[in-house]
């Protein structure tokens, strides 16, 4: 992969340069309408690192009506490894307001001069990428295959990829670089954005469990969480990074249930994993309605087959969107994770677990019992107006 080493001096100047191009950018006239003429839906999948996001994101990823890239601003963090993940938040901002208008030009500063649909981080996760006007390894209403679309489109220019975004009515983009919500807030008062943020989470003990799984993996990441001016960090022994990411979610729900803006208010819903894991398809339903989307029957067909595989899944699969068993994946951590690092976590998140419904364990016995229910039960004060659709109803 082509990276660049930038000094903290350039990262400063990058980020002072892009949020006066950002006032400009929100001066402009709103893009064209994708075909049909109906207002562009634009859809940002709020997590963090492996809590499903991945999953969600082919839920989106798979609808003929939307085009979706998997953590775009993961080149922000590539180039600009010395910054913090607060310092950088301005930079991933603007790139993903670009991406959102179909404005591909933004990867000047991170790609190479040369480039094709490849060099897009992760970039055969989308459907659309694979698909007319992009390529032609699938029909545009068919369900794509990684496996198939990497040799048969990864050499596809570079410039096809925003045309192919303005020819769809949804953007979807999966972001994990994020870390609290007002940064958020210029998005969406953006007149140019019609813009949704769906949040979703995960039990910071199941995500510990996925996190040491693929701890190398998440290395580089994880000194920019940390602060660590460009030094990777592999080993989290004191679970540092798990706290960091607990306090995110608590301060985006915070912010987005007790005290959020008038413009956030019906465009904020707050998924949990392990509510998709127990009732796919009607927690699905109501995502897509959320979105302004339908789930038609190829969807279902495929959604129900990617949630009833066998087993959790494979160490090499990670990444990956793989027929599994859903719900033994959201309980795999009760089976595999020492009790001691279960307390440990519990008193870093406690505020996590209790904002978003997650009951502690006491004991080992509880830990293995897994008749014993750890998902509370989101009452109509907690989550209720935040996922409402009624002031911006979908296209």
């Amino acid at each position: 992969m082509w990276l660049r080493r930038i000094s903290s001096t350039a990262v400063t100047a990058l980020l002072l340069a892009q949020t006066g191009l950002l006032l400009f950018l929100v001066s402009r006239p709103r893009p064209p309408s994708p075909v049909g003429g109906e207002e562009r839906v634009h859809v940002l999948v709020l997590s963090s690192w492996r809590s499903g996001s991945s999953f969600v994101g082919q839920l989106f990823s798979q609808h003929p009506n939307v085009f979706y890239l998997m953590e775009p601003a993961w080149h922000v963090w590539a180039a600009l490894s010395q910054g913090s993940a607060v310092a950088l938040h301005m930079a991933v901002r603007d790139l993903v307001r670009s991406v959102f208008l179909c404005d591909m030009d933004v990867f000047d500063a991170y790609l190479p001069w040369r480039r094709n649909l490849s060099d897009l981080f992760q970039w055969a996760e989308s459907r659309a990428l694979c698909s007319p006007p992009a390529c032609s390894a699938f029909p545009r209403g068919a369900i794509s295959s990684e496996a198939v679309c990497k040799p048969l489109c990864a050499r596809r220019p570079f410039g096809l990829a925003q045309e192919a975004c303005r020819s769809y009515s949804h953007v979807v983009l999966k972001e994990v670089r994020f870390f609290n919500l007002q940064v958020l807030y210029p998005l969406l008062n953006d007149p140019a954005l019609n813009l949704r943020i769906v949040h979703l989470v995960r039990d910071p003990r199941a995500v510990l469990r996925s996190r040491e799984r693929t701890a190398k993996a998440l290395a580089r990441d994880n000194g920019i969480v940390l602060g660590t001016n460009g030094k990777w960090v592999e080993a989290d022994p004191d679970l540092r990074v798990v706290r960091e990411v607990c306090r995110s979610h608590v301060r985006i729900a915070e912010a987005a249930m007790r005290k959020p803006p008038p413009s956030l208010r019906g465009r904020y819903r707050l998924v949990r994993f392990e509510d998709l894991a127990r009732a796919p398809l009607p927690e699905i339903r109501a995502l897509y309605a959320f979105a302004g989307l339908s789930l038609t029957p190829q969807l279902e067909a495929w959604i129900h087959n990617i949630t009833h595989g066998v087993g959790p899944g494979a160490r090499r699969e990670a990444f990956k969107t793989t027929s599994r068993d859903a719900l033994n994946v959201s309980q795999a951590w009760r089976h595999t994770l020492p009790f001691a690092k279960i307390r440990r976590v519990q008193e870093l998140c406690a505020g996590a677990l209790q904002l978003l419904g997650y009951r502690p364990v006491f004991s080992e016995d509880e830990q293995r019992d897994l008749a014993l229910d750890l998902m509370l039960p989101r009452g109509p004060s907690s989550f209720s107006w935040a996922s409402s659709t009624a002031e911006r109803s979908g296209p």
